[in-house]
């Protein structure tokens, strides 16, 4: 069982280190200096900055957004578990608070269910 770190940028360098391009359908394009994905990888596959994710990556970054963790933990193929750390590393939401793709808004101009207040 490999050890995960407790900081949200190690964390990232590890779980990237783990993934070949096969297993993510992406090109081998030659010799790697370092096992892995390389971060242009991971933020193509997770549709981010490559920036952005460099600044995660050297603990630069601060705060990401739940669904920004949802889109790295899925580029990443994380587990349930490594999904669950990598919510807690990032002392962000929880994966059940993460924004839905299906969540239902409401018009501005829609009438409240609430009756009017009097003034």
């Amino acid at each position: 069982m490999t050890v995960v770190p407790d900081d949200l940028a190690g964390c990232l360098r590890s779980w990237r280190g783990r993934l070949t391009p096969g297993q993510c359908d992406l090109p081998d394009r030659g010799p790697r200096r370092v096992a892995g994905l390389r971060r242009e990888e991971v933020a193509h596959l997770a549709r981010v900055s490559l920036d952005y994710l460099t600044r995660l990556e050297q603990g630069r970054a601060t705060n990401p957004s739940p669904s920004m963790l949802a889109a790295l933990a899925s580029a990443l193929q994380l587990t349930d578990a490594e999904r669950s750390h990598l919510y807690s590393v990032a002392a962000s939401a929880s994966p059940d608070q993460a924004p839905s793709t299906a969540t239902a808004r409401t018009p501005r101009n829609a009438p409240s269910a609430d009756p009017p207040r009097p003034r």
